[in-house]
């Protein structure tokens, strides 16, 4: 398609845009087919492109680009497409990032791997954002770098070439054959990568998928801002100033609901926050326990982007190791830590523990003074020595308003720190900005968390900072309403079911503050082997989840969500949030989550009629 065809089209689709599209930061999984993710919503869209059927409605019921903000959403994929369009590649080879670092980071990471040399090229002056010594000394990344004067006069070399490029129209590219990768960069948008010859496309693959772990895409708003340059239109600049007093504003806010004093960290996402957190801790490590082995200790079952992302940490790093914390179906998870520490003491080791409280899928609370005793326990070595005490490293997105680690407070005397996805509760599901806090004890690092969320170039943008502070302030009443949606809804289900187990926090827990609004859904089954009532299970678990849907479509829908400010979202969290995680870890339970906005009536009245006609 030629530069005018696509110029017309896209500002017909720029003009028809669905409001989801700039606004949506979860998939709809009534519409995503997760083989088909990377490629079924660009061929429905070249379809409707053909047609010219390019209304809002058409549009609208495209099917879900990809998964994720994270790994890519329908303004990413057209931009993508577009820029491809203009340089006569394929879609796939064009990459967009919110961060201008990650997608080198993505192929220095495959390079590691490969065992295979990395030369950046820059035009006048190198790009302030690459910490040459820290990328070798704790990312264990090598590459070279190198000033050109012309692209025309780059030579061949051994290995892969990645050329940087500042522009402010990010469709432009300069090309020649000894380039690898051209990376454009604009300093508000985010930057696109393009991958380059035939030989180099099985680093596609891996590239989004540390896009969709350590990153995350280029935003909707960005991206869209993006297509109106490619169409010739000027956009505004980002308000510096205002980001300074949304900033600002967030860490007021933040302080104040977790109850601590240390500035928080804010991030583009979940993943970027814990990403940071990860790389801060390994350099903290490296510089006072030289030698030692670095423990991550997580959960096998935990958000599979957890899981995920602590591994592939450790697999790009000598001496970071991956422990396993059990938690869930019939496993303490105060005396898992407590067998854990009790081994890291013996292996001198630095232990590093990420838990979510309450946990995933089956949201339960340990007893947290029986956990403030296993952290603060005083351990030895082998040789008798003091142990390197622990650093608990809290997922708090289940349950965000809970003060975990404030003065006084049960986690306030070991060093711990808290994070939480801002997608969830904290913006209502309208950005995916995460955040990171510390009690005093752990405060010292902070400093290295926060050097990491730099050089990654993974802070919040404008745009999530300002959303932040709008949804903040209302954060805690929402969290309170949506819990008494909740409890009355699980009453209910007791009532009606109560053959079915239900996992949710107990009153007492509620009355101590743990007031989630989720919960997990085993229903009755019946077979005469486990693999019969383990497939009857699983078939009424999707049974029930689309007779919701189906009856109450403005309300009740297929999302790994929680935290959303309307409605009720369903999920089966070993197809979604668990997709990454080991198949005999993964639990096939329904998970619900609901908001303060809903009609509580008529999901009563829906599962009533569903265990009618069980």
């Amino acid at each position: 398609m030629g530069q005018k065809s696509v110029i017309q089209k896209l500002k017909t689709v720029l003009k028809n845009l669905p409001n989801d599209w700039l606004s949506l930061t979860t998939h709809r999984l009534d519409i995503y087919d997760e083989r088909q993710a990377k490629s079924q919503f660009l061929e429905r869209f070249e379809l409707l492109l053909e047609k010219n059927n390019l209304e809002t409605s058409t549009l609208n019921n495209l099917p879900t680009a990809f998964d994720y903000i994270r790994l890519g959403h329908p303004l990413s994929c057209i931009l993508e497409w577009s820029i491809a369009q203009y340089n006569h590649l394929p879609a796939e080879n064009v990459i967009s990032f919110d961060s201008k670092i990650a997608p080198i980071l993505a192929i220095l990471r495959k390079n590691l791997f490969e065992k295979k040399n990395t030369r950046i090229l820059y035009e006048k002056s190198l790009p302030d954002f690459l910490n040459f010594a820290e990328l070798q000394n704790v990312y264990g990344y090598t590459f070279t770098l190198q000033e050109i004067n012309k692209i025309q006069s780059i030579d061949a070399f051994e290995g892969s070439t990645i050329v940087l490029s500042h522009q402010n129209k990010l469709s432009d590219f300069q090309t020649n054959s000894n380039i690898d990768f051209t990376l454009n960069i604009h300093d508000d948008l985010g930057s696109i990568l393009i991958v380059n010859k035939k030989q180099n496309r099985n680093y596609i693959s891996e590239i989004q998928h540390v896009r969709r772990r350590e990153t995350i895409a280029m935003t909707p708003v960005n991206a869209f801002r993006s297509l109106q340059t490619l169409l010739g239109e000027k956009i505004k600049p980002v308000d510096s100033k205002k980001k300074a007093i949304n900033k600002e504003r967030v860490s007021t806010l933040l302080k104040d609901i977790t109850q601590t004093h240390t500035n928080p960290i804010v991030a583009s996402s979940g993943l970027s926050i814990q990403y940071a957190i990860m790389m801060g801790l390994i350099d903290d490590a490296f510089g006072k326990h030289k030698g030692k082995i670095i423990q991550f200790i997580v959960p096998p079952n935990c958000y599979g982007g957890t899981n995920d992302q602590a591994r592939r940490v450790a697999a790009c790093i000598e001496g970071v190791e991956i422990t396993d914390l059990p938690v869930d179906a019939g496993n303490d998870m105060v005396q898992s830590i407590e067998k854990v520490l009790t081994q890291a003491a013996q292996d001198d080791a630095v232990p590093y523990i990420i838990a979510e409280i309450p946990t995933n899928p089956r949201v339960e609370v340990p007893d947290l003074i029986e956990l403030k005793a296993a952290l603060s326990k005083a351990r030895k070595t082998k040789k008798g020595s003091p142990a390197i005490e622990p650093v608990f490293i809290l997922d708090q997105t289940f349950c965000p308003n809970f003060h975990f680690l404030g003065e006084g407070e049960i986690l306030s005397s070991v060093r711990a720190l808290s994070y939480a996805s801002g997608s969830k509760f904290p913006s209502g599901g309208k950005c995916t900005a995460g955040y990171c806090v510390a009690n005093k004890k752990a405060e010292p690092l902070m400093e290295k968390i926060s050097k990491h969320l730099n050089i990654c170039d993974n802070e919040a943008t404008t745009l999530q900072y300002e959303i932040l502070a709008e949804q903040l302030p209302s954060m805690n009443e929402r969290i309170h309403d949506a819990y008494r949606n909740t409890r009355e809804f699980v009453n209910f289900i007791q009532q009606t079911l109560p053959e079915a187990k239900i996992n949710f926090v107990s009153e007492a827990l509620a009355k101590d503050g743990f007031t989630p609004s989720v919960f997990s859904l085993d229903l009755p089954t019946r077979g005469s082997t486990e693999e019969e009532r383990e497939t009857y299970k699983r078939a009424l678990n999707h049974k029930l989840i689309d007779l919701m849907i189906r009856e109450i479509p403005d309300e009740s829908k297929y999302c790994v969500s929680y935290g959303q400010l309307k409605g009720c979202y369903w999920t089966i969290p070993a197809t979604s949030t668990q997709g990454t995680t080991k198949e005999g870890d993964k639990d096939y339970i329904a998970r619900v989550a609901l908001s303060a906005d809903m009609d509580l009536v008529k999901h009563k009245e829906v599962f009533k009629a569903f265990v009618k006609n069980m």
